[in-house]
């Protein structure tokens, strides 16, 4: 007898499908395992970008809506800040830190706004973080269609994000914040205003980081200033004990702003 034979008369030749059966289930079950794992990541995700959001201070925020010098709105879901006295040269798109609260930087763009007639789009970042948020400049920037000149900025991640949109802006402006983008080549004008006692964006990550920005970078560190000194949202974990106050915080911040809008060509 053939061994062919042998193996068909010993009943073992019903062994193949089995053993291709058991393939296609462990092949199944790594299948669902690693959909099951990106599902979980993606709700882990979406859960954590939803758990400890920001909120603005409720008395920086209402003295802006009491101030009869600025017009706040929302348009494409957006916040919307723009001077009372007419229509604005000049317009800056800003991109929140992480899990940050649009309105709580309406305080301390305001005085650039009313007293330089700068137009201030605040973005609302998909999932409250800035890297998610796949929108071009332009989605921002036809918010308000009669501005021609536009600068791009942001806080902290919301800075990084600004960084990747600059290169379709006409300057750019950070706040405790750095680029991971090279724009050591881009001509832009650039302001980075970052502070002393900051304990997250550190004094010495702006300084590590600075050659990705143009050589002529306007680099001004606020003496007493800490990360959450660029908003008002409270506290932040991590960060250092500011010893500026909000209102010399706001001013020097606006003094900066209003030097960069003057700046640029009309």
């Amino acid at each position: 007898m053939s061994d062919a034979a042998a193996v068909r008369a010993t009943g073992d030749e019903p062994a193949r499908p089995h053993r291709r059966s058991r393939r296609r289930r462990i092949v199944l079950i790594v299948v669902l395992s690693v959909v099951g794992i990106v599902v979980a990541t993606v709700i882990g995700m979406l859960v954590w970008s939803q758990v400890g959001v920001m909120d603005a201070e409720a008395e920086p925020l209402d003295a802006v809506r009491a101030d009869e010098r600025i017009v706040m709105s929302e348009a494409g879901g957006s916040l919307v800040l723009e001077p009372a006295a007419g229509p604005a040269e000049v317009g800056l798109v800003f991109v929140p830190g992480a899990k940050v609260q649009a309105e709580a930087y309406a305080a301390i763009l305001a005085d650039v706004v009313a007293d330089d007639d700068v137009t201030v789009v605040i973005t609302r970042p998909w999932l409250n973080l800035a890297f998610f948020d796949p929108r071009p400049l332009s989605s921002f920037t036809e918010l308000v269609p009669g501005v021609d000149t536009w600068l791009v900025g942001g806080h902290s991640l919301g800075g990084v994000r600004a960084c990747q949109l600059a290169a379709d802006a006409d300057g750019l402006v950070l706040f405790a914040s750095y680029c991971a983008t090279d724009l050591s080549g881009s001509g832009l004008p650039v302001l980075s205003l970052s502070g002393s006692e900051d304990g997250l964006t550190t004094p010495q990550k702006v300084d590590d980081n600075r050659h990705l920005l143009p050589a002529d970078t306007t680099f001004i560190e606020i003496d007493g200033a800490s990360h959450a000194s660029f908003g008002d949202y409270g506290p932040q974990a991590g960060d250092g004990t500011p010893t500026i106050s909000a209102p010399d915080m706001r001013a020097e911040v606006a003094a900066a702003l209003s030097d960069l809008a003057a700046s640029l060509p009309r």
